[in-house]
């Protein structure tokens, strides 16, 4: 999605940035993980398949994609191959009920385990929910997890999701977030507290 392709989204553990070409190869280093492709429920991509899926994910409509940052390591080194830690997503599908709206299925990943524990997911988690909502119209938010990412289960469950579905066949949770006023003031309350900036590059 085009949307984001200018845009930097600062907080205190991390940064947000657009998926660019330059982003592929350490991305494409961390997919060669089995582990790793599992629990995003990721297929094996060449080289070449990453960097089309890349362009993918900045021209089609119904995605969009942010790389994260540790902050910290980019404030000391600008440069954002070496700060990278992992990436967030959504999906966007029409809502059935409001053909209008859209209802985003979150995704994120942590790709190193030394990045883990640090609270860099919540935080980009949290600066994507808010973006999303402030520039498309959604009614809910989504997330499909396996059975035994019990991490990410836990976070989801934090930001008041609630489980909706349990489908043993594909060992997969479904998790859901009905966008209300009264979840969008928690969420205003959350990005201020992890969140000193929260801007366009």
């Amino acid at each position: 999605m085009r949307l984001n392709e200018q845009t930097k989204l600062l907080g205190q553990r991390v940064v947000l940035v657009p998926y660019e070409a330059r982003h592929v190869p350490k991305y494409h280093e961390w997919m060669s993980s089995a582990t790793l492709r599992s629990q995003t429920a990721s297929d094996e991509l060449t080289l070449s398949e990453e960097y089309a899926m890349q362009q993918s994910w900045r021209q089609d409509n119904d995605k969009l994609t942010f790389i994260v940052l540790c902050a910290e390591t980019y404030a000391q080194t600008n440069d954002e191959i070496a700060a990278m830690v992992g990436d967030t997503n959504l999906f966007l599908r029409p809502d059935e009920e409001t053909p209008t709206h859209y209802v985003a299925e979150a995704e994120i990943m942590i790709a190193t385990s030394e990045a883990r524990g640090k609270g860099f997911g919540r935080e980009a988690m949290l600066l994507m929910f808010k973006y999303a909502h402030q520039h498309l119209p959604l009614t809910k938010f989504e997330a499909k997890i396996d059975m035994d990412n019990v991490a990410s289960l836990r976070l989801f469950k934090s930001f008041q999701f609630v489980e909706t579905r349990r489908v043993e066949i594909f060992h997969e949770v479904t998790l859901e977030r009905i966008i209300t006023a009264e979840w969008l003031a928690w969420l205003s309350d959350q990005v201020q507290l992890t969140a000193k900036i929260y801007e366009h590059a």
